[in-house]
Parts: C-alpha cells; structure tokens; sequence
C-alpha cells in the first residue's frame, strides 16, 4: 500500500508553528478523508486537524505538546486501495526526492539558509547557539526547529557556551586587574511546598506570541478619560427590552467598539500593520477581541465591524464568545485581525497598557467605568468615567495621529445617547 505523510498545516496568517496538543487517533486506527486526527495550537486559533486522506495511521511521528514549524511531517498514513510498492520501488523514490531536492538546494536562492523562523532564533537565542554554526538539513539548507534542538541534546551548545565564557573571563582578566564574577542563573528553583505547573498547550502558545510582541515591537501608550454618563444611561434604560426581544446582552463593550470601528474608518493610519519595508494600511475593519476561557485566552474576530450596528456587534461578541468558551471557534473565526479592542474593565482594571498583537499596530484598553467626582460647568458633580488606555507600535503610529484617533474615540463615545444613538 502506498504510504503518505501528513504535515503540520497552516492555521492562520502570519503563523509559522503549531503545538500538539492531542492525538484523537493512535497508530493502526483507520480514519475517512477530512476525519480530525489530531488538535493543534498555535497563538492564534485551537483547532482540529483532518486527514488529507482515507487510510490507516501508519506511524504518529509528533509527541503530544511538541511544537513543529508549518510543513513538518507529524504522521504517515497508509492509504486505502492505493497500488502495491516494492522495497525498491520505495527506495528509488526517496532517492529521486533526495535527487530533486539536492537539485532544488544547488539552484536555488542560497539566502534560504540565513533565512531563519522565530522558533528557531528564539530556541537559539534561549541557548545561545551561534545560527551559522547549525548544519540545516531544511529546503535549501534552511535551520529547522530540529535541527537546532539535535545541537542542544548532543552538548555542544552548552560546551561551545563554556568555552565562549571562559574566553570571555580572559579577556576580561587580560584588561581588568579584577577577575569577572560567573555568571549566575535566572531560573529560579522550586522549593519544598511549591508548586510547579508545566508551561503548555495555550499558555505556551501566548507566552511566545508577547515575548515575540514585546521584543520586536516598540510600544508607546497613551490614555484619555471619557465622561460615558449618557451612554450608561441609555444603555440601563434599554437593556432589558433588547434582552428580552434579542436574546443576549447589549453590554457596554459592543459601544465602545462601535466607537473604534467608527473612529478606525476615519482614521486609517491607525488600521495599519508593520511589514518591514513597507506599512500595508488595510482596507477591512476587522476588531480582534479577548475572550478568556479558565486559563486560555483566545481573539477572535469581528468581521467589517465599521459595516454592523451596535446590536449586529453585540451579537457577534455574544456569539464568539459562546464558541470560545465551548472550543467551537475555527480558524475564520481567528483570522484577519486589524486592530484589538480589549475589555479589562470586565476585571475591574481602571488603567492597563495592552501587549499589541502581532502584525497588528495597535490595541486599545477598554478600562472599568466608575463613578467619580468631576468639574463640570464650574461645579463638581458624580459622573461615569472610564479610561481608555492605547498601545501603539511606534514604527507604524506616532503620538499625533494617535492622539487624534483617542480623542474621536472620546468625542463618539462622549455624544452617545438616546437621542443620538440608535443600536439597531
């Protein structure tokens, strides 16, 4: 039977790694075309895998919580009324791919093998592995995740460390009188009681997207205060007719982001995204949102959010919600995020700066609306107050536009009333 492999797919833009999570199928099972053979995540969706074929799971190569870069083998399967192949039939295959590939690898563009993903430099980096010194046994030459990991068991990362250490010590000694301290470890150690929770599954995956954000992205933050009094006002006054005629909540989130979807329509520079020698401005207003389930954290996406009403996004938050919370949210669901609009006010937060999501420039804090003493008029009366707090990519965005993007925001928001505002 002829034997095929199935490779670790693409679950979304600008993704370039997904982690097992779990195998639904073992070895010896039989699966149908489409069936899922295995959950995969990665920073941006948690989603099933399915068979590219009908056949029996010939070999399961990826572990459960292995991480794999897009195109990495993860089974094999074999496939169902497929013709006999001989040994050598087999064998003369491999080496006419062998053959092609080493062809590929002379013609190509050499570059592929300084080209490197972010698992690979930060797996270097974490072990401070010198990338020219790693044999990529990749198209073209190109480092892999494996390849870099193959150098970490063998020991010579950390005896090439030792060994740039100790000269480093030498030169040091050679040009200070004073000989350098060792330096010491960052990892801290458990002690006897404590309690240690292996870093896994969605945790992994967001641990890796904010260090990627907070490391290559340089933030600056702003924050103007909004007086929202009307707008609790008409809100408490229609919320439960909208409940009972809808079926879900208008809450006060599906306001705030009919505002940025509003603001963002008018100010595009701020639905922009970073692509190294060029800022691509995007056409589609789409709101990447937080939705937090136990200890996960998922975004997904308001579609043409600037195109909806405040109850058509109302809805839209109520539904992805709903999915996320029962690990129904697929990939369309994650994907084509613009712009985030975040509602730590939901956590009682009066002031945050976000971590902008990547390729993103920018997400906006959307704070707790609290009761305060403010002038008004000349006299102190008790308002509705809330924080909007925005972290901008300071590469795409600078504080002007910013500023005049928040302060439409304020002045939406500001204006937002019975008399102004219709939700449908």
């Amino acid at each position: 039977m002829a034997i095929e492999k199935i490779t670790m797919p693409k679950l979304g833009e600008s993704v370039t790694e997904g982690t097992i999570n779990t195998w639904l199928v073992k070895e010896g099972d039989h699966v149908d075309k489409y069936d899922p053979i295995a959950e995969v995540m990665t920073d941006k969706v948690n989603a099933e895998v399915p068979s590219s074929f009908s056949g029996t799971i010939k070999e399961i190569i990826a572990k459960e919580g292995e991480t794999l870069e897009v195109g990495e083998v993860i089974c094999s399967i074999e496939l169902e009324g497929g013709a006999a192949t001989t040994d050598e039939k087999a064998d003369h295959l491999e080496e006419t791919e062998n053959k092609q590939a080493q062809t590929t690898e002379d013609t190509s563009d050499q570059t592929m093998k300084k080209r490197y993903s972010p698992a690979v430099l930060r797996l270097a980096q974490e072990h401070d592995i010198n990338l020219l010194d790693v044999e990529g046994t990749g198209r073209g030459g190109r480092i892999t995740r494996k390849d870099v990991e193959k150098v970490i068991a063998s020991g010579k990362a950390e005896t090439n460390n030792v060994i740039s250490n100790q000269q480093e010590t030498s030169e040091k000694a050679e040009s200070k009188s004073v000989p350098s301290k060792p330096e010491t470890s960052i990892t801290p150690e458990a002690d006897t009681g404590d309690i240690e929770i292996p870093v896994s599954g969605v945790r992994k995956a967001i641990a890796n997207n904010m260090v990627r954000s907070t490391t290559e992205i340089p933030h600056a933050w702003m924050t103007v205060e909004v007086d929202v009094t009307d707008l609790v006002s008409y809100r408490n006054e229609i919320k439960q007719s909208f409940k009972e005629k809808e079926g879900f909540n208008v809450t006060y989130f599906a306001f705030f982001v009919k505002a940025v979807a509003q603001a963002l329509k008018e100010f595009p520079q701020m639905n922009s995204m970073w692509a190294g020698d060029k800022i691509i401005q995007k056409k589609d207003i789409n709101l990447s949102i937080a939705v937090a389930k136990d200890d996960e954290l998922f975004v997904p996406v308001i579609k043409h959010a600037d195109e909806k009403s405040i109850k058509g996004i109302a809805k839209s938050i109520h539904e992805l919600a709903m999915k996320a919370r029962s690990g129904k949210l697929s990939m369309d669901d994650m994907q084509g995020g613009t712009f985030t609009v975040n509602n730590t006010g939901s956590f009682g937060s009066v002031q945050s700066m976000g971590v902008i999501n990547p390729p993103q420039a920018a997400i906006l804090q959307v704070e707790s609306i609290v009761e305060r003493p403010v002038v008004l008029n000349g006299m102190i009366g008790v308002r509705n107050m809330v924080n909007l707090c925005l972290s901008l990519d300071h590469r795409v965005l600078d504080g002007l536009i910013s500023g005049q993007f928040l302060a439409r925001v304020k002045e939406i928001l500001e204006n937002m009333n019975k008399q102004t505002t219709n939700v449908y």
